[in-house]
């Protein structure tokens, strides 16, 4: 570019849906944060599978959300969303699987 050329840049507005998307769902992880944060001081150590089940439980809504909205898979093609989530409900089936088994087997020892 020469020095006489000038360069123009036209800055467009902000996509105000967007951004509210983007807001509400920070704002649905960070509700979903202090449930936990509650859950966790306020539920006693007798509880311990519960509070355990309801932790898994609101960590797979917090991933969906991050994953849908944050790496847009929500706007992608079905055929992708399934290729992707269905490989990851056996891997969470198979951990499980695994944990429980090897209790068993733990108890089994001693």
């Amino acid at each position: 570019m020469a020095l006489d050329e000038q360069s123009t840049v036209a800055v467009k507005p902000v996509n105000k849906s967007k951004v509210w998307l983007l807001v509400k769902v920070a704002i649905i992880l960070g509700v979903i944060t202090v449930a936990e944060f509650i859950i966790a001081y306020t539920f006693p150590d007798t509880l311990r599978v519960l509070k355990i089940s309801i932790f898994v439980g609101l960590t797979i809504v917090k991933a969906f959300y991050i994953v849908a909205e944050f790496m847009h898979l929500k706007y992608e093609v079905k055929a992708l969303i399934w290729a992707i989530m269905l490989p990851m409900i056996f891997v969470v089936w198979l951990i499980i699987a695994l944990i429980n088994e090897g209790g068993a087997i733990l108890q089994a020892v001693y």
